[in-house]
């Protein structure tokens, strides 16, 4: 994104290329952000509303972004939201939580930027089932600007499968990586999906 510039040989592929793929030049910091056409207005007020009350002189030169999930809430019409804090080393012990066969839901993550900017986040989900995986998906959340208040993410709706078949445990890893493909958490959880949501 702005933190970011494609070098002009990225822009071509070859006949052997299976996909695309882009070359990033240098990072800049925020404050080079700042400074770098500071004389057109209207960008400087963009880069102002993207970075939000920051104040760029507290920010240390050349510092990596630091990506914090808080808490993962599991939202679904009619009932309690469902909020679990993040463990630090990213395993929560046991059984996570519990899904109702068939329902819909989504998840909101709770988000702490700091440092820099932070390009490109994207959430990857895999499930496995008896060792078999059954669910895979990629989402993009996007790119976030230091601040002093965590970000509120909503994910898309989904809707969990239903019949016997799909009750049971199963066990995911969940992970939060950015353009660099540095990863920020990892989380290895079990859950379950059974008849009914487990009474509060």
């Amino acid at each position: 994104m702005i933190s970011r510039q494609a070098s002009e040989a990225s822009c071509y592929a070859t006949e052997d290329d299976e996909e695309l793929s882009l070359h990033l030049g240098p990072k800049w910091s925020i404050k080079e952000h700042l400074e770098k056409d500071k004389d057109d207005e209207s960008l400087r007020r963009w880069k102002e509303q993207l970075l939000g009350g920051l104040d760029a002189d507290a920010v240390q030169e050349n510092e990596e972004p630091d990506v914090k999930i808080l808490s993962l809430t599991i939202v679904s019409a009619g009932r309690p939201d469902i909020v679990l804090s993040i463990p630090t080393n990213g395993n929560p012990k046991g059984l996570w939580f519990t899904l109702k066969e068939g329902s819909r839901y989504h998840l909101r993550f709770s988000i702490k930027v700091s440092n820099d900017i932070v390009c490109g986040l994207k959430y990857t989900n895999t499930v496995w089932k008896t060792g078999i995986k059954v669910y895979g998906s990629k989402q993009m959340m996007g790119t976030f600007s230091p601040q002093s208040e965590p970000y509120t993410h909503e994910m898309p709706e989904e809707t969990t499968p239903s019949g016997i078949f799909a009750r049971g445990s199963y066990t995911a890893r969940t992970k939060f990586v950015d353009d660099d493909d540095k990863c920020y958490l990892e989380i290895n959880y079990t859950f379950d999906i059974q008849k009914e949501w487990l009474s509060i």
